[in-house]
């Protein structure tokens, strides 16, 4: 059958979120953990899953990365690339999205790709190229105080010119109403006018049922993971198969939570009136770290073996956020925080943690790295964009949830 669809994903939680939507429209999926050598890959295996750490790196590294990733998709075959970002477009003025897909458009040989963060599903619709997030611009969502990727535009059209080579140009849900036909005649003629982008509106899954439509032979695509399910629901029946489902394990779980957005921080709020919890001193993790971790794995060992897992968070709202970064820098402060979660988890692994529950795609990616994990086999969801995953060899399931995904009582709800 062979891979139909290879994956670029900016960021961990952002891999196992188009992975999930790929499974449950019937494409059989793996997913790995950074542009290594995939070994033999079964011939049932529609789509492969890059998932990178590149989202907030420097703009060169994020390219080098991606360019890496391209080459191990081509490598198994892959027709068509898809570069997954976050339906919140969480970017800089400066990239990454923007040179990242200037690259993987050269590296392919060609001249137009389209831009497609909608997921209607969590609430983020494209009206007019204006990016909504629950009803609100993106600017005036919770995503403007993002520690790392503070978006304060909403425009999709300008933030790509700003941040991309060539002009923007959009397909209004006007046209999309009309079907994938007049999509792809709209495409057609901003590609000839001269367009390297197109901003697709999508207000419901329909319209990105008919988008997956128009873009199936593209490529190369960019968006978000309700883009990648509705190409994945535009390929033909025959080449479809059925993913293997597993039940997560229940052994001792613990939940790390390094995401400071909105719902996290909703999430981490409820979490705490149901199970013990324990906020890391960031403070004293950059100032005085000697014996830190040693104290936080003593309290989790103190914890009852049943019931609700721990949870251990650096999670915090705006003021916090901003007095560490005023205080400590955000690069020392956001890298010394995933340097922690990282070595905390890899520690309880090896103390017999089964489960790890991980908010936050920095976070996701500093764990999922440190426990040297190759990569996994998507499971059945918990949340939109949420599936369980187990690594390859077995011994551990994970659910990496990206900040701003699921819903209040998601920690409770993935136990």
């Amino acid at each position: 059958m062979g891979v139909r669809l290879g994956v670029i994903a900016d960021d961990f939680t952002g891999g196992t979120d188009i992975a999930s939507f790929l499974v449950a429209n019937g494409v059989k999926t793996i997913q790995v953990s950074g542009a290594q050598p995939l070994g033999v890959v079964d011939d049932d295996v529609q789509a492969i899953v890059v998932s990178l750490k590149s989202r907030s790196n420097p703009a060169h590294e994020a390219i080098e990365q991606s360019l890496q990733a391209l080459e191990l998709l081509k490598s198994a075959g892959a027709r068509q690339v898809f570069f997954k970002y976050c339906s919140t477009f969480d970017s800089t003025p400066q990239g990454n999205i923007g040179p990242v897909t200037d690259a993987l458009l050269s590296a392919l040989g060609e001249q137009f790709t389209v831009i497609c963060p909608a997921l209607p599903v969590n609430g983020r619709t494209t009206y007019q190229g204006v990016l909504f997030v629950n009803g609100v611009p993106l600017n005036e969502s919770g995503m403007r105080n993002h520690p790392v990727t503070p978006m304060t535009d909403s425009n999709l059209i300008r933030l790509m010119d700003g941040q991309a080579q060539g002009s923007t140009g959009l397909v209004p849900v006007e046209v999309v109403e009309q079907g994938a036909a007049a999509v792809s005649d709209a495409l057609a003629a901003l590609k000839a006018a001269g367009n390297r982008y197109a901003v697709l509106d999508a207000l419901n899954d329909r319209h990105l049922t008919i988008l997956g439509e128009a873009v199936t032979d593209f490529p190369l695509v960019t968006g978000g993971s309700g883009l990648g399910g509705a190409i994945a629901r535009a390929l033909p029946t025959d080449v479809k198969g059925q993913h293997s489902s597993f039940a997560p394990k229940t052994g001792p779980a613990v939940i790390l939570s390094g995401s400071c957005s909105v719902m996290t921080n909703d999430q981490v709020a409820d979490y705490k009136t149901k199970a013990p919890t324990l906020a890391v001193d960031v403070d004293r993790l950059i100032t005085s770290p000697e014996g830190y971790d040693d104290e936080v794995l003593a309290w989790f060992k103190k914890q009852p073996g049943s019931g609700p897992a721990p949870l251990i968070f650096a999670t915090a709202g705006p003021k916090e956020v901003q007095r560490l970064q005023q205080t400590y820098g955000s690069a020392e402060s956001s890298q010394t925080i995933e340097r922690f979660f990282g070595r905390i988890a890899t520690a309880l692994v090896a103390g017999g943690v089964q489960r790890v529950i991980v908010a936050g795609g920095e976070t996701s990616g500093s764990v999922t790295t440190a426990l040297g994990i190759s990569g996994f086999e998507v499971g059945d969801p918990i949340a939109p964009g949420v599936p369980w995953v187990r690594s390859l060899d077995g011994r551990l399931d994970l659910a990496l949830k990206s900040g701003n995904f699921g819903t209040i009582d998601f920690f409770s709800q993935a136990q």
